[in-house]
């Protein structure tokens, strides 16, 4: 009599899965061609299965019917383990996923409409075209990099342009979802965080030395994309600081020194001090009149204070975009 081979799954710790296996050498579970969207009692097995203590990892459930599943670890504070399993177009329709282990799970167009994702962890998931209308997305661990972000910084890599062009268009599809149901929620961090990758993203799909995508990297870099108002203040800070190396070396504030009588090291230090000042000054355009600009350094001062004033109120509507919040 022949003894019937058991599943040839085994999941990244090394746990190997023990059902009997079919001709594919995977167990029901884990054979991606065996069909499970017309089995009503999926859900059921499935939860049974996670109580039983058996990770959920390489869990072949596309389109399987697992609305209201119920998939919360009680009584631990780790949830269940469910990773690289596979819930392409899954009905996860109010599913109870508290602290669920997802990573590198495949959630592609998968129903989460109402379902309860607090505390799961999201690192390297798949949420293209994932419907999260509802979803409670309180506290989850979404990893550094979204899938298709690491796949299209791959493909960067290896010159493969058009496959990273179109990973790129993918990963910007996935954070405008994240982002727009944030945004419902109040997660407003999170919501901003997301949608600086979609700009990201958005700005990979242009040519490489198109002037949208100069200046887009400039908004970037300048205050990302509205989202960082520290840049700004650095930015501000670089400049009052550049201006004023400008100002001391044109000898602008010689006319005016903060303590005529002082010499050497003293009077030098002094004299960028007061080059300081004067920069400040010119760059929130005070203009007090105590020192005034002769020859190269007019147009440094006039190009400053332009600069000052886009800046400043730049950062006031980027501060109050995110205080408001």
């Amino acid at each position: 009599m022949t003894t019937p081979k058991n599943c040839s799954y085994c999941n990244p710790d090394g746990w190997q899965c023990s059902e009997p296996a079919n001709d594919s050498g995977l167990c029901y579970w884990h054979d991606p061609s065996v069909d499970k969207s017309q089995d009503e009692g999926v859900k059921n097995a499935v939860e049974k299965w996670a109580q039983a203590g058996k990770p959920l990892d390489g869990f072949q459930l596309a389109r399987a019917q697992l609305e209201d599943i119920n998939l919360v670890n009680r009584g631990s504070k780790q949830g269940y383990q469910c990773r690289e399993a596979d819930f392409y177009r899954a009905n996860l329709r109010n599913a109870h996923c508290f602290g669920l282990d997802l990573r590198g799970s495949s959630l592609m167009k998968s129903t989460l409409a109402g379902a309860n994702l607090h505390c799961a962890h999201l690192e390297n998931c798949n949420l293209l075209g994932a419907d999260l209308s509802h979803t409670r997305l309180e506290n989850i661990d979404w990893g550094d990099e979204l899938q298709q972000e690491r796949r299209a910084l791959e493909a960067f890599q290896q010159k493969k342009v058009q496959d990273a062009v179109s990973l790129c268009q993918e990963a910007e599809e996935v954070a405008r979802i994240i982002r727009k149901q944030c945004e419902k929620e109040g997660l407003f961090d999170i919501a901003g965080h997301f949608f600086k990758k979609e700009m990201i993203f958005r700005r990979y799909q242009m040519p490489m030395y198109s002037s949208r995508r100069i200046i887009s990297k400039g908004v970037d870099l300048f205050c990302g994309y509205g989202e960082s108002p520290i840049r700004v203040v650095m930015f501000s800070v670089c400049l009052i600081l550049l201006c004023a190396l400008v100002y001391f070396f044109l000898g602008t504030t010689a006319s005016n020194p903060i303590y005529s009588g002082s010499t050497g090291a003293t009077a030098i230090f002094l004299e960028f001090l007061n080059a300081i000042y004067f920069s400040v000054v010119t760059f929130t355009t005070l203009g007090y009149g105590d020192i005034a600009p002769i020859g190269l350094a007019r147009f440094v001062a006039a190009v400053e204070a332009f600069l000052g004033s886009f800046t400043m109120a730049l950062f006031v509507v980027v501060f109050v975009k995110k205080m408001t919040r």
